[in-house]
């Protein structure tokens, strides 16, 4: 992709603009220094459009602008499940999960564990999370980031990982969650907008004289096969998304884990202002997952299509970059890369301060210093979150041979989190539910995942995520119910009217739900 003039203008306008206005909100009155709650949870000030800004932001990265449109031309559109029961899930966390976390006060999600449970369960899921937001999340967002600049623009693989987390680090590292919350209000505007421009010119190609709605029914009668919602068993993809094992089964325990259990994710709810404004941002997500299949998904159909008459592209990765290389014309090339970038960077600025939120509360207070001052947890905060991100870019190089990101990246989390989920629901709404019970699922969670895979290598993964569930959840039950102890000290006592929503939620969530459901009706 060859930038002109007003391409790198408007590229190095929306670098500039970011980065200024991360270190503007940043900025504290005089006299005053950041404590852990300004750094960490933005002064508990989010109100909702930045709280659900923020979520999309974060959520939205390279691997989905690259992976899951590398998996919406390999697959089709069914891989949009992600995204629209993932906006059900919403609905259910705001209601039931939210209001449980704000009344306890938590700065982290293993923090709350050790109030529902033990200081020994906080310790083990927090390194649980430092690994996996190290060794997965910072660095397939690194790696994927800097391929698709590579393939778009030419950089060297390893200086676009540098440079990606050099720009995460201008203006997060400082400024903690406020700066990443506010920036990530600009970023959405560019990831939304952008990457509607690349959809846009992709089906108004496709559709020739007719335009961008021609080109989406010419997609659909043409490839009806990349269109259905719930694959059939004879499908070359249904080990990944196995049918209406999708709607029933194991994609519930993944979306109800990432969006309700995932600290990078809750983070910003736990930030808001009040329950009121943590539910209403929740909704407005919800709202914008409807529209991100078509940002996503549609342009990786369109690439399947477009080139299929000339062998197709040696990788579906490959899809989205191909797109921007033969379509984006000059002037709104930089709009569209700055769009991929927005998603990287708010992705990565997100999870370097969620590192630095676990690290800094629970292992260094927790265990380490136990009476560390508020300077010295931000400080200690800030040296986590750059030594984590130096860790992800020694290995990001190294993820070379993945074939489709998104997928591998949901299989190898699929592996923990159904036990982990298994530990705050039953910890959430079973009073009996015990330490010893919750203990012994976390130590499980692996073993059994990977003993599944083992039994039944041929099943799909979100079955044996389902199943993993079932079975760790019912170690938790059993256990409880040996030791007999009856209502677990903890346990969580639900106040009067805790889970109650206004009418504005309840008919923002009524119409979220009827939309998605009409959508798998159209494309049953």
């Amino acid at each position: 992709m060859a930038f002109d003039l007003i391409d790198y203008l408007v590229f190095f306008g929306y670098i500039a603009l970011v980065i200024g206005t991360g270190l503007w909100v940043s900025r504290e009155k005089k006299g005053h220094d950041k404590d852990s709650s300004d750094y960490f949870l933005a002064g508990r000030s989010l109100t909702w459009w930045a709280i659900g800004s923020s979520l999309i932001a974060s959520n939205i990265s390279a691997e989905q602008f690259i992976g899951m449109s590398g998996s919406g031309y390999a697959i089709g559109l069914g891989i949009a499940s992600y995204e629209w029961m993932a906006a059900i899930s919403l609905l259910l966390i705001a209601k039931f999960f939210m209001p449980i976390f704000l009344k306890k006060g938590i700065y982290t999600m293993p923090q709350f564990l050790e109030l529902r449970y033990d200081k020994r369960v906080r310790i083990s899921l927090a390194i649980f999370w430092l690994l996996l937001y190290t060794f997965v999340n910072l660095t397939s967002v690194l790696y994927l980031g800097a391929l698709s600049i590579q393939t778009i623009m030419g950089v060297d693989l390893m200086y676009g990982i540098i440079g990606l987390a050099a720009f995460a680090v201008l203006y997060s590292l400082y400024g903690g969650l406020k700066a990443v919350a506010w920036t990530d209000v600009i970023q959405v505007i560019f990831l939304i907008g952008g990457g509607l421009v690349t959809s846009y010119l992709a089906l108004d190609f496709i559709g020739k004289e007719g335009g961008v709605f021609a080109g989406f029914s010419t997609l659909v009668r043409e490839v009806p096969q990349k269109f259905d919602m719930i694959l059939s068993p004879d499908n070359p993809n249904f080990k990944e998304l196995p049918g209406l094992g999708v709607l029933l089964g194991g994609m519930w325990i993944a979306n109800l884990f990432y969006w309700g259990c995932n600290q990078y994710i809750t983070q910003r709810a736990l930030a808001a202002k009040n329950l009121d404004e943590a539910r209403k941002g929740i909704l407005f997500a919800g709202y914008l997952k409807l529209i991100m299949p078509l940002i996503v998904v549609v342009p990786g159909i369109a690439a399947f299509y477009i080139t299929q008459e000339t062998g197709g592209l040696s990788k579906p990765d490959e899809a989205y970059p191909w797109l921007l290389n033969s379509f984006v014309h000059t002037g709104l090339k930089g709009i569209t890369f700055a769009a991929l970038v927005a998603a990287i960077v708010s992705s990565l600025s997100s999870m370097m301060n969620s590192t630095a939120t676990i690290f800094s509360m629970d292992i260094y207070q927790g265990i380490i210093k136990k009476d560390a001052g508020e300077k010295e947890l931000v400080k200690v905060g800030r040296i986590s979150a750059t030594v984590a991100l130096v860790i992800a870019i020694l290995i990001a190089p190294n993820l070379k041979t993945l074939d489709q990101a998104f997928q591998f990246i949901q299989e190898f989390t699929g592996f923990v989190s159904p036990g982990i989920f298994a530990i705050f629901f039953l910890g959430l709404f079973w009073k009996r539910a015990t330490t010893n019970s919750a203990l012994w699922a976390a130590l499980l969670t692996l073993p059994v995942s990977l003993g599944l895979k083992f039994i039944f290598p041929e099943w799909a993964f979100l079955d044996r995520m389902g199943l993993s569930f079932i079975i760790l959840a019912a170690i938790v039950v059993v256990i409880t119910l040996t030791e007999k102890k009856g209502v677990d000290e903890k346990a969580i006592h639900y106040d009067p009217g805790m889970f109650k929503t206004s009418v504005q939620f309840n008919a923002g969530a009524l119409i979220l739900s009827a939309l998605i459901a009409v959508l798998y009706i159209l494309f049953w």
